[in-house]
C-alpha cells in the first residue's frame, strides 16, 4: 500500500453537499490522503494523518478531475474550412458530419489511434480525468466497430453512435439504414460499448427512428443517451426521459414541457458550451434550468465540426460568462454533473472511497477557471492515485516521509 498526502490546500472542492446548502462541499486549509487508487481521508490540514509522501499545495485550490461526458475523439480529417465559412455567415447543419465520415473511413487504425491518444494527453493536461467517447464517424459496420474498439482502449465510457446521421450511401433510405444500425452494426459494436446514442434532430433521425435505435441498444444491454434539441425544439428530450436515458445532450432549444420532464426524472441535461461558441447559436439559459431543478452537466463535445475544443476550463468560462452559471455551479457541472451523466458515483467527488482523481490549480480558488479564461491553470493531475500530469517546473513539490 502506498499513501500520498496532498496538504496545505487553500480551497478544496469536494462536491460532498453540506447541510448549509453548499453543494460544492468547500473546505479551507484542507488536506486529502490518497491510498493507492482511492481517496482514504479528507479533512483539515492540521488533522492530517501521516503518509509515505507529502505534496504541498502551497495554498492553491484543488478540485475533482473533470468528467467530460460527451466527446467524439475518434475521427479523421479536419473541418477548418467549414468553421471559416460559418464565421463568415454560413449556417451550421448536421450534414457536415458526412465529410468527416469520408476522412475517417480513409484513415488507418494506427492513424486514428495516434490521434485519439494525442487528444487524451491534451485533455489530461487541462484537468480531465474521465472522458466518454462516441463513435459516429464510421457509419458502416466495419468502421463503427473499429471506432468503438479503439475508444475502448482508452476509456470504459464508450458510446455506440451509429445513428449519428444517415450516410451518403444510404441517402433517401433512412429506415433501411436504421435497420442496419439496429442489426449487424449493433451486433458488432455492442461488445465494445457501454452506451447507445442517437442524434434525434431534423436532418438526422426522427423520434420514431430514434426510439427504434435506443430500444434495440437497451435490448443488447447498453444504456441510452440522446443528442436532442440542438438545432431546434423537438421531442428528443421527452423521449430520453421516457426511456430513462442517463443524459440528454445539447438542449439549446428547450420548451417548458422539456424542462418539466427533466425535473421529474433522473436524466441529466448535458450542456455543450463549445458548440454554441463555434456555431454562433444562442447559448442555453443554464440559470433557468438550475433554478427549475434540472441536473446539469457540462462537457466539451470535442469534434471536428461544431466544437473542436478539449478544454473544460474554457467551457466553464463560457458557462459562467454566457449561460448564467456561477463558477461553483459550472465546476460542479463539469465534475459531479458529468459523473451523474455517466451514472457514476466514484468520480467527480473528493471523498473517502472515491477514485483519487484530483486537479491542483495554480490559483487560490476555482473562481479563477472563469476569471482567467484561456490561461493554463492546471498545475498537477492525479488519476486513480497516480500523477499523470505536472506543469513544467512543478514536478518536485513533494517530499518523502512526513
Amino acid at each position: 500500500m502506498s499513501t500520498t498526502l496532498l496538504t496545505n490546500i487553500g480551497e478544496l472542492t469536494t462536491n460532498v453537499a453540506r447541510a448549509d446548502g453548499d453543494r460544492s462541499g468547500t473546505l479551507q486549509s484542507a488536506a486529502v490522503l490518497i491510498e493507492d487508487e482511492h481517496i482514504a481521508w479528507v479533512g483539515a490540514a492540521a488533522d492530517a494523518p501521516r503518509a509515505d509522501r507529502v505534496v504541498d499545495a502551497r495554498g492553491h485550490a484543488v478540485i475533482p478531475g473533470f468528467v467530460d461526458s460527451h466527446s467524439h475523439l475518434v475521427f479523421g480529417g479536419d473541418r477548418a474550412a467549414e468553421f471559416e465559412a460559418r464565421m463568415a455567415g454560413q449556417k451550421y447543419a448536421a450534414g457536415g458530419i458526412r465529410s468527416t465520415v469520408a476522412a475517417t473511413r480513409a484513415a488507418s487504425d494506427d492513424d486514428l489511434r495516434a490521434r485519439l491518444r494525442a487528444f487524451i494527453t491534451e485533455m489530461t493536461a487541462q484537468g480531465t480525468t474521465t472522458v466518454e467517447i462516441k463513435s459516429g464517424y464510421g457509419l458502416s459496420v466495419l468502421d463503427e466497430e473499429r471506432l468503438v474498439r479503439l475508444a475502448a482502449e482508452v476509456t470504459p465510457e464508450v458510446t455506440f453512435l451509429g445513428a449519428h446521421v444517415v450516410p451518403a450511401d444510404y441517402a433517401d433510405r433512412a429506415d433501411e439504414y436504421v435497420e442496419l444500425v439496429t442489426g449487424p452494426m449493433l451486433d458488432a459494436c455492442a461488445p465494445h460499448s457501454k452506451w447507445i446514442d442517437v442524434f434525434c434532430e431534423t436532418g438526422a433521425f426522427t423520434v420514431e427512428q430514434s426510439r427504434r435505435v435506443l430500444e434495440a441498444g437497451v435490448a443488447k444491454g447498453l444504456r441510452p443517451r440522446v443528442h436532442a434539441s440542438q438545432l431546434g425544439p423537438g421531442e428528443g428530450v421527452r423521449l430520453a426521459v421516457e426511456l430513462g436515458a442517463a443524459s440528454v445532450d445539447h438542449g439549446t432549444y428547450l420548451t417548458d414541457e422539456d424542462i418539466a420532464a427533466l425535473v421529474t426524472s433522473d436524466t441529466v441535461l448535458t450542456l455543450l458550451p463549445g458548440v454554441e461558441f463555434s456555431t454562433r447559436q444562442p447559448y442555453p439559459d443554464a440559470r433557468r434550468l438550475i433554478d427549475a431543478g434540472v441536473t446539469v452537466a457540462i462537457a466539451c463535445d470535442t469534434n471536428p465540426g461544431s466544437s473542436f475544443t478539449s478544454s473544460m476550463p474554457f467551457c466553464i468560462a463560457i458557462a459562467v460568462r454566457d449561460m448564467g452559471m456561477t463558477p461553483a455551479e459550472a465546476v460542479w457541472a463539469a465534475t459531479a454533473g458529468g459523473a451523474r451523466a455517466l451514472g457514476r458515483d466514484d468520480i467527480g467527488v473528493i471523498a473517502p472511497g472515491a477514485r483519487a482523481d484530483l486537479v491542483l490549480l495554480t490559483a487560490p480558488t476555482r473562481i479563477h477557471l472563469a476569471y482567467r479564461p484561456g490561461v493554463p491553470l492546471v498545475e498537477k493531475v492525479w488519476k486513480n492515485g497516480t500523477a499523470v500530469f505536472a506543469a513544467a517546473g512543478t514536478e518536485d513539490h513533494g517530499s518523502l516521509a512526513r
